[in-house]
């Protein structure tokens, strides 16, 4: 075999795996850096190294703009002693919280502020996270934190969708 061939077939071997990780890694999906997510540098997607073994994500997301099979989580990023309230009341028939503050689901006021927004696979089961991570339901929301990011002007309600989350260690 001619040199020029076997170098041409070694660097088209050589590029197959980055060809076929071209579109990145899916939100959710465990990342070291945000090119793990992210090759080609246009789809805002970042690794999350807070989280076990990174997760890939899109920070500042809103209701409707998340990636198919992903949805916007807000979490609120600190611990707060603050009076607690009904998110199913507050503003309507409640006033719990300052105006400066809103009525988590969790059941407590927290600072407007304080909110951060990742989109975040979505999941059914705890089969569909990877290991490590819950599957976290209404219940788990209440216990662990997270929230989906309701459309403009509706309220949390109903059942609300599951997302793939760090687990926490006990």
């Amino acid at each position: 075999m001619r040199p020029a061939v076997c170098l041409a077939l070694a660097l088209a071997c050589s590029a197959l795996p980055v060809a076929l990780g071209g579109c990145g890694s899916e939100i959710g999906d465990a990342c070291g850096v945000s090119l793990d997510c992210d090759p080609n540098g246009t789809g805002g997607r970042v690794c999350d190294l807070s989280s076990a073994g990174g997760y890939c994500t899109i920070i500042g997301c809103d209701h409707d703009s998340c990636p198919e099979g992903s949805v916007c989580i807000r979490f609120y990023v600190a611990s707060f002693a603050n009076s607690p309230c009904d998110p199913a009341t507050e503003d309507l028939s409640t006033d719990v919280c300052g105006t400066d503050e809103v009525c988590a689901f969790k059941g407590q006021c927290v600072p407007a502020t304080s909110e951060v927004r990742y989109c975040m696979k979505t999941c059914e089961s705890g089969g569909d996270c990877r290991d490590g991570y819950e599957c976290r339901n209404d219940s788990l929301m209440r216990e662990h934190g997270g929230e989906p990011v309701p459309p403009p002007g509706e309220r949390l309600g109903g059942s609300l969708q599951p997302f793939c989350a760090e687990a926490p260690t006990e």
